[in-house]
């Protein structure tokens, strides 16, 4: 079911000033920079930064691994009917992507996107 590790992404209520400074890290601009979420491409891997938490993330810390999926709905239900607690179901965030947020059986957080501007490494 999983496509492999997509998105790791960090909390930054100062969203502008964790944008310069990942953009200074990474030596590279963002791919996709919005108001509500800044996305950079790594290496073939996302990194994000969202300027809101929410509340139903509390008590799961501040990053949220994404798991790649073909279907962000089908794999959100199959995960709520495996255990899995839905924090923030499946939403379309922009330019065709889905994220989902779900909280694992074991208080993980585990996110999943469907992000067709990814492609599949060969096999």
């Amino acid at each position: 079911m999983f496509q492999g590790l997509r998105t790791a992404a960090y909390y930054a209520p100062d969203l502008a000033k964790a944008k310069a400074w990942y953009t200074t890290v990474l030596g590279i601009e963002p791919y996709f920079s919005e108001p509500f979420y800044v996305g950079f491409n790594v290496g073939g891997f996302e990194l994000g930064l969202h300027p809101d938490p929410g509340a139903s993330l509390e008590g799961l810390g501040g990053a949220v691994p994404y798991w790649g999926v073909a279907d962000a709905s089908a794999a959100h239900d199959r995960l709520v009917s495996l255990g899995a607690k839905s924090l923030s179901p499946p939403q379309e965030v922009g330019g065709g992507i889905k994220v989902a947020v779900l909280e694992d059986p074991f208080g993980n957080a585990l996110g999943i996107i469907e992000n067709p501007h990814f492609a599949l490494p060969a096999q």
